[in-house]
């Protein structure tokens, strides 16, 4: 008898599988995966519940454990001669390897799913679900015109054979490589489609949380805030259904953190970024991880923890995430400008695609006018509102008018610029996005004062120093520490020599206790010379006086 043939299931440690096969209906995975393995271990699984296992061991993290098993049912299969089961066999091993990055093994997997359907299968879905995976790797390539043509024959086949699951892959795959065309309309139109199928029950687990995840990852290509949030809530239940669920999990913990980090909860979005690293550690490959580090790495630039944020930064890049245009961003506020306007145009030279480009050019901008660079700033806006114009979506007219609006004020434009600053400050509000509206609330109390409206100016930078300071956003206050009648302020209040040697080293991340073993005082006289530098700075917190320290360059 062959082994793994159907027959076997009956012989192999039936308490083990029965618990494993209950345990896979109840979708506990961890436990599914334990159990059929533990019953593999002495008797070699029937077919069924090698899928079964597959299927299991992915959706627990178990990456390796899931090829092994796929691997397994494809050769059972095509020693039984069940051609086109062993070629969907081959799709989901092409579609976990393709999905961790794996582009070579992933691509092999098609081809030897599809000479199999050449040599005897004919016409059947299985061709669909393959020209899926080959269009799948096409895309990750970075050829989204040819992954296009791929995704739509790939749905024509799914509904010629009523297969729900590949049609809701294939569109999917067909609107983000719409939006990176810059058809944003026809993109989000096919995702929302797809999303019926997964509203409709009709999607197998595994393509459920991939479908969740992407499409969330095209709304916020398409900086679809409000969708991106609505699908993030969505998977949010679907995950929270199943405990035991590892790779999706980790996925839409990410998800919640940036949605969270928008909206200023910024303790809840570390939080939940954190279990994301946690949940995501086991199966190294996941690109998610480098998503969730890049989270972290935000949230200690915005509070002016440098040190830890370069860190972060440093872990989302070696996870496969790239740290720009956050690190360009940490580096302006060390006060390196150089150093950041290199790092973000090398990152906006590389950025071949649309989706891409956009996230940079805010950033950019605001690099570019640190530098002095006015006429960079002025084609960094100009670019990003031409998007803004063909997309529509209201966080890109939001950071297009941010960007307008910061570089009309640089070219002394102040009443334009006041225009266009109001508009964002409107758009960052509708986003409920308190961060950036603090921002751009700054602009505007520099525009009012450039136009000579005093008190207009005092009462936006009052309001806008009041969020910054109630989100602990540290970087963020720095424009308001470059105002002439805050420096002058400060430079009245001026601090001792001791004093400055505290702010230093509270600015290097030391404690109380450490900073005073440093300087042989006692520890209550450093909390009374942090509380002194505090008071004269105007500061809030010991993260504000870091910035303060970085941005003054004594550190």
């Amino acid at each position: 008898m062959a082994r793994g043939s159907e027959l076997d299931e009956t012989v192999a440690m039936p308490d083990a599988i029965n618990g494993g096969r209950e345990s896979f209906e109840r979708r506990r995975w961890e436990d599914a995966c334990a159990q059929l393995s533990a019953a593999d271990g002495d008797t070699p699984l029937g077919l069924e519940d090698l899928e079964r296992l597959a299927v299991a061991a992915y959706l627990s993290g178990r990456d390796e454990a899931s090829v092994e098993a796929w691997t397994r049912a494809y050769h059972d299969c095509v020693q039984l001669g069940h051609i086109t089961r062993a070629a969907r066999c081959a799709f989901w091993l092409a579609f976990v390897l393709l999905n961790r990055g794996e582009l070579g093994r992933g691509g092999g997997w098609v081809h030897r799913g599809q000479r199999l359907l050449d040599d005897g299968a004919g016409d059947c879905v299985e061709q669909g679900y393959l020209r899926y995976c080959a269009s799948l790797r096409v895309a990750f390539e970075g050829d989204a015109e040819t992954a296009l043509s791929g995704f739509a024959e790939a749905a024509t086949t799914a509904d010629r054979f009523r297969d729900p699951e590949l049609a809701a892959l294939a569109r999917v795959g067909q609107g983000r490589c719409l939006i990176y065309l810059n058809q944003v309309a026809a993109g989000m139109a096919l995702l929302d489609e797809a999303m019926a199928a997964v509203a409709a029950q009709e999607v197998s687990p595994t393509a459920v949380g991939d479908l969740y995840c992407t499409v969330i990852e095209g709304c916020q290509d398409a900086f679809d805030v409000r969708r991106a949030q609505e699908w993030t809530a969505a998977l949010s239940r679907w995950c929270d259904s199943q405990p035991e669920l590892v790779l999706y999990h980790g996925q839409c913990l990410v998800h919640r953190a940036e949605v969270m980090l928008l909206r200023g909860a910024w303790s809840e979005a570390g939080a939940e970024a954190g279990r994301a690293c946690e949940r995501l550690a086991r199966p190294t490959s996941q690109q998610a991880l480098g998503a969730a580090h890049y989270v972290r790495a935000e949230l200690h630039r915005l509070r002016g923890e440098f040190a830890e944020a370069e860190v972060a930064y440093g872990r989302a890049n070696l996870s496969g995430r790239s740290p720009q245009p956050g690190l360009a961003q940490l580096w302006l506020a060390h006060g390196k400008v150089s150093e950041a306007d290199a790092a973000v145009r090398h990152a906006l030279d590389e950025a071949e695609d649309t989706v891409t480009r956009s996230k940079l050019l805010g950033p950019y901008v605001e690099i570019a006018l640190a530098g002095g660079d006015v006429p960079a700033a002025r084609a960094g806006a100009d670019e990003l509102s031409g998007v803004a114009a063909i997309w529509n979506t209201p966080m890109l007219h939001a950071l297009s008018s941010h960007a307008t609006g910061s570089v009309l004020l640089a070219e002394g434009e102040a009443r334009a610029a006041l225009i266009a600053l109001r508009r964002a400050w409107a758009g960052w509000r509708e986003l409920e996005a308190p961060y950036e509206a603090a921002r751009v609330r700054l602009l505007i109390g520099r525009a009012c004062r450039a136009m000579g409206d005093e008190r207009g100016a005092d009462m936006e930078l009052a309001a806008a120093r009041s969020v910054l300071q109630q989100l602990d956003a540290a970087f963020g206050l720095v424009p308001v520490e470059k105002m002439p009648e805050v420096a002058a302020r400060r430079s009245a209040a001026g601090l001792t020599d001791r004093e400055v040697q505290v702010l230093k080293l509270v600015a290097t991340g030391r404690t109380n206790r450490a900073i005073a073993s440093e300087l042989v005082i006692s520890e209550k006289t450093v909390a009374t010379h942090v509380s002194s530098v505090l008071a004269k700075l105007e500061l809030p917190s010991r993260s504000a006086a870091t910035a303060y320290a970085y941005e003054h360059h004594l550190v």
